[in-house]
């Protein structure tokens, strides 16, 4: 029997419905001959699909703390993929949504609180870092690979999954830079000196705030990182042209 601090939530199988709901009416709109309906489901299958892989992403830095020692993420329901139980839901779920929408940056809010002192080793504590982006990283893998064996998929449909992945290598990407407040920083930072550490705690609240500045903001440096995720994304397997048109879909406002 499932303890109640394991057991998925019905919330996160919510999410994880609305997103096969988008792929329906994206489907749906192929023999309908109807383009509004197929831009509404690829913007289902992006918009909540994005949702319910960053309660993958905070589940994986959630599970490998529990495994490393930090007992207390059960006790507060981390493992469960609900999220109401993170730290603060409209940080972690919505305003992430929100900076996708406006910017296209996929940029995970912190969810979970993780006892550093409960785990076991410095290895332990980069490896929960890791695994955040980690998950996010193998959820674009798999749709990638979706995609690719199953090429009967109607076009609006492959165009969402593949929009979707590019996200999540955008997002593995992102995260893994070494800024204080992301979970790069996160991962090397039990190896740095203590005056390093103790001037990444002082800019953690608004380095990541700066970095979505320069991204947004800064022409050359968001023209570079956004080829450089495309380029990765098309050496493991991506659709670029999938990709963009999911993306126009995503963001279907830019072409009225």
């Amino acid at each position: 029997m499932h303890s109640p601090t394991r057991r998925i939530s019905p919330w996160f199988l919510l999410l994880l419905g609305i997103t096969v709901a988008g792929g329906v009416l994206a489907a749906l709109a192929v023999p309908a001959g109807s383009e509004p309906l197929a831009i509404f489901g690829v913007f289902v299958i992006v918009l909540a699909g994005w949702a319910v892989s960053l309660c993958l992403h905070e589940f994986g830095h959630a599970i490998t703390a529990y495994r490393g020692g930090d007992t207390s993420v059960a006790l507060k329901g981390y493992l469960t993929l609900d999220v109401r139980r993170y730290t603060d839901p409209g940080l972690s779920l919505v305003l992430p949504l929100i900076i996708l929408l406006i910017g296209g940056l996929p940029l995970p809010g912190g969810a979970v609180w993780i006892n550093q002192a409960a785990l076991r080793s410095r290895a332990w504590r980069t490896g929960v870092s890791v695994a955040g982006p980690a998950a996010n990283l193998a959820v674009g893998i798999v749709l990638i690979i979706t995609v690719a064996l199953f090429p009967a998929l109607p076009t609006p449909v492959a165009a969402g999954l593949s929009a979707l992945a590019l996200l999540q290598i955008v997002a593995f990407v992102l995260n893994m830079l070494p800024v204080p407040g992301l979970d790069g920083w996160g991962a090397i930072e039990p190896y740095l000196s203590m005056p390093a550490q103790r001037l990444g705690d002082r800019v953690r609240p608004w380095a990541p705030l700066a970095l979505l500045a320069v991204l947004l903001f800064v022409p050359g440096i968001s023209t570079l990182f956004f080829a450089g995720t495309q380029i990765l994304y098309s050496l493991v397997g991506g659709d670029a042209r999938l990709a963009g048109q999911g993306f126009s879909a995503l963001f279907f406002w830019r072409n009225l």
